[in-house]
């Protein structure tokens, strides 16, 4: 049998406790194979897009602009978490934000950066980002040419 040697690992979060659970799953696989944690959130931007055209810092009303601003802000808190028990584990951990449709940006990121597994949570956000996005892990599983782990646990969602 060979051994999988997992270099580059991506961990899709969105913040939610769902998601923190496969964050301890890619921490803990790289910590074991001295691999380096890419902890990537992207900003559902595709939708603003739709709305407002390609540049969203142009001509978007204040609604929306605090929409974006704030999920740019729960983006850096969730790679930060990451970032922050990659340290307390010793574990490297680079941190990434993208913005675009989640599915499509995951999915093209990891295959860009050539990463040796994605790995993420089936739940996540609810609601109106729910709504907005979709299922995210099951895009990831049937499109991606990368191959994805799902971290599926009891969580309660929020």
């Amino acid at each position: 049998m060979e051994i999988v040697n997992f270099k580059k690992i991506m961990v899709a979060t969105d913040g939610s406790d769902c998601s923190r659970l496969a964050v301890d799953r890619g921490i803990e696989l790289a910590r074991l194979s001295g691999g380096t944690v890419y902890a990537v959130y992207v900003v559902p931007t595709d939708n603003l897009i739709s709305i407002y055209g390609n540049s969203l810092s142009l001509g978007m009303d204040p609604y929306w602009r605090s929409v974006y601003e704030g999920w740019k802000t729960q983006g850096q808190q969730a790679v930060s978490y990451v970032k922050g028990l990659g340290e307390m584990k010793k574990v490297n951990v680079e941190t990434v934000l993208l913005e675009g449709n989640p599915s499509y940006e995951l999915i093209r990121y990891a295959e860009k950066e050539k990463m040796d597994i994605v790995i993420m949570g089936t739940l996540g956000k609810t609601g109106l980002s729910k709504l907005l996005l979709g299922s995210v892990a099951e895009n990831l599983v049937r499109h991606s040419k990368v191959p994805v782990m799902v971290v599926r646990e009891r969580c309660e969602v929020k």
